[in-house]
Parts: structure tokens; C-alpha cells; sequence
């Protein structure tokens, strides 16, 4: 994105989007709602981890208000906070990052304001997996292969498709035929030879997506090696991170997958802000989620176990300026990267 870009989008967040998002909540100003909070959080693991973080914030902090509020995914949420419906929300990096750019679903139908980052969450996980009996052994198989992604409409599938519609996995991802299909539909079609390998997603040592162990506990499947350009394509895509992970912490199910470990690209899920969200509020959950990560982790194991406060700012990238309330817990606790921008209301 150029700098112009930028300067437009910070030019944003400081004006129309106080104006519109102050009916979300407060606004820095203060009044009787400048520690509420209310989160944007969809369906599934997702609105588990924000119900994990509801509950500490209800346990061990005296002055903050946390309010669950049901949104239809990552990019939805980033749509209704741009609509002032909440003040805050968890959403994942490459949608905000696409929001930013104006890219993907933001093309014809963009946002006015991008919400500040906060902290990250949690990964979702990704690597191949193919069935028994295809030949299919690394990445480069699975051209001319039938190849399912997720569902359309999932983030997982986006950044996927991302990683491998770039150079130097394009022309493999060319040759593939892309399924289209429900999750519920997924793993009956792979049982019947529809589909000859798809992605494997979860959150490292805890659990794996649904349609997924459906799949590992009805067929025989393996892992897919990725190749020296996958890797690549990987690490060189901005809105995803990578990670190794060894398969003996976080199998799936029973399967034998034939791998001592996984190469992963991640969707990394992160608590993003609006202006309208108080400082105050922003660095009380900030210290709620790292003093009480523990607890947090007990009600629900997908949320990141923070080991340093630095941890908190993993997933953040340059691009995305932090919320002045976090960067200020972030500076008090000497762990502020200083490649980072603070956002400004100015």
C-alpha cells in the first residue's frame, strides 16, 4: 500500500470514525460508559475464547464492563465496527490487512475506519492433508488434483488461497480444481473420492476444526509435504505467520499421518479496537487477559498462554497501528516494539 494510502486511513481513524463509533460506547473523553467494552465475536471457537475472556474480565477486574456480542465472522466484524455497532471485536490479520489495502470482499465494497490492534488471540493453523491412495506426496501433487480449502466464505480459505495464488506457488494453485462446499458436506465427499486432498486447520495442541476430525475418523489420509515454494509463498505473505509444530502435540485423533511434524501457515486471530474504545478500558483488559492468562486458559485452552508480555504482541504488524491503550500497557510493562505505530485520535 502506498504512503498516501496510509495517510488517508490514519486521517480515518481520527476523524469519521470517532464521529461514527461513538455510539458503540465512549469515546476517549471519558462519561459513565468509558469502561465498556463491547466485543464483536462470531460463532464457534471464536466466540468461545471471547466468553473465556468475559468471564476473567467479570472476575478479576472491578472497573471494566465486557459485553459478548454475536457477528457474522472476521469480516463482518470488521464491517459492523466500521458501523459503530460495537467498540471493539476479534477478528483476524489478514482481513484487517485487506481492509487496509482495499483488497479481496474491500475491492467494491471498502470500510471508512480499520480498527486498531489490540492483542493477539489465538492461530488457526494450517497444513494439507490428502487421502490414501491419490499419490499425492507434497504440494506440487496436487496439480490437476480436486483440492478442498474450507468452505467459501472462511477466513481459513482466503488466507489459504492466498499463500498459494502467489508467487512461487501460482502456477501449481492454477492447476488445481478448487471444491466448493459446506463443511458439512466436506467429509462425505472425500469419503466418496470428491475430493483428493484439503487443508487441516486448528489451534496447535488443542483441538482441530470439526470437519476436519470427521474426515481423520472416517478415511485414511496423510500428510501433504510442503515444498521449498510453499515455504516461501508462506513466509513472504503478509497476512499470514508460519510455524512448526511437532506432530506428537498436537495429532489428529488417531491418525498417523506419516510426519514427525507440521509446516503450518496461520490466520492469526487478534482483539482489535475502535477509537470510541476508552484507553482505560483497553489497557485494563490488557492486563485482565496477561495477569489472569491462566484462568483464561482453564475455561478455554485456544487462547494464546502468554509467557512474556511481548507474547501479546505476536501477530501485530506494521501496518496496523496499535490502540493507545494497549501500547501504553505495552510500554509500561517494556514491551512495546518500537517498529510499531501508536494510533492517534489527533
Amino acid at each position: 500500500m502506498s504512503d498516501d494510502g496510509m495517510n488517508r486511513r490514519e486521517f480515518l481513524y481520527g476523524s469519521a470514525a470517532v464521529g461514527a463509533l461513538g455510539l458503540a460506547g465512549c469515546t476517549s473523553g471519558g462519561g459513565d460508559n468509558e469502561m465498556q467494552l463491547d466485543v464483536g465475536t462470531s460463532a464457534g471457537g471464536t466466540k468461545n475464547v471471547g466468553l473465556a475472556v468475559e468471564q476473567a474480565a467479570s472476575n478479576h477486574s472491578d472497573s471494566l464492563s465486557y459485553a459478548t456480542v454475536e457477528s457474522p465472522g472476521y469480516i463482518g466484524t470488521i464491517r459492523r465496527m466500521d458501523q459503530g455497532q460495537f467498540n471493539a471485536g476479534i477478528t483476524d490479520n489478514n482481513s484487517l490487512l485487506k481492509a487496509l489495502d482495499g483488497r479481496g470482499t474491500f475491492e467494491e465494497e471498502g470500510v471508512d475506519s480499520v480498527p486498531w490492534y489490540g492483542f493477539y488471540a489465538f492461530p488457526y493453523s494450517i497444513y494439507i492433508v490428502a487421502r490414501d491412495g491419490t499419490d499425492i506426496e507434497t504440494f506440487d501433487d496436487l496439480a490437476g488434483k480436486n483440492v478442498y480449502p474450507a468452505e467459501p466464505g472462511y477466513s481459513t480459505r482466503a488466507t489459504t488461497l492466498d499463500v498459494w495464488s502467489q508467487e512461487p506457488t501460482a502456477d501449481v494453485f492454477d492447476e488445481m480444481s478448487i471444491v466448493d462446499l459446506s463443511v458439512e458436506d466436506a467429509p462425505g465427499a472425500m469419503e466418496e473420492g470428491e475430493i483428493d486432498a484439503c487443508i487441516a486447520y486448528g489451534t496447535p495442541g488443542v483441538s482441530y476444526t470439526g470437519f476436519v476430525t470427521q474426515i481423520a475418523s472416517r478415511i485414511d489420509v496423510h500428510y501433504v509435504e510442503p515444498t521449498d515454494a510453499l515455504i516461501e509463498s508462506a513466509e513472504n505473505y503478509g497476512g499470514a505467520g508460519t510455524s512448526t509444530t511437532p506432530y506428537s502435540e498436537w495429532t489428529l485423533g488417531n491418525a498417523d499421518i506419516g510426519t514427525d511434524e507440521v509446516f503450518t501457515w496461520n490466520l492469526e486471530v487478534n482483539y482489535a479496537f475502535n477509537p470510541s474504545a476508552s484507553d482505560d478500558a483497553v489497557y485494563e483488559l490488557c492486563r485482565v487477559v496477561e495477569e489472569h492468562n491462566d484462568d483464561i486458559n482453564s475455561t478455554e485452552p485456544q487462547f494464546n498462554d502468554f509467557e512474556s508480555t511481548s507474547d501479546m504482541l505476536a501477530s501485530s504488524r506494521e501496518q496496523l497501528p496499535v490502540h493507545p491503550g494497549a501500547a501504553q500497557y505495552y510500554k509500561d510493562n517494556d514491551a512495546w516494539d518500537d517498529s510499531l505505530t501508536e494510533a492517534s485520535r489527533d
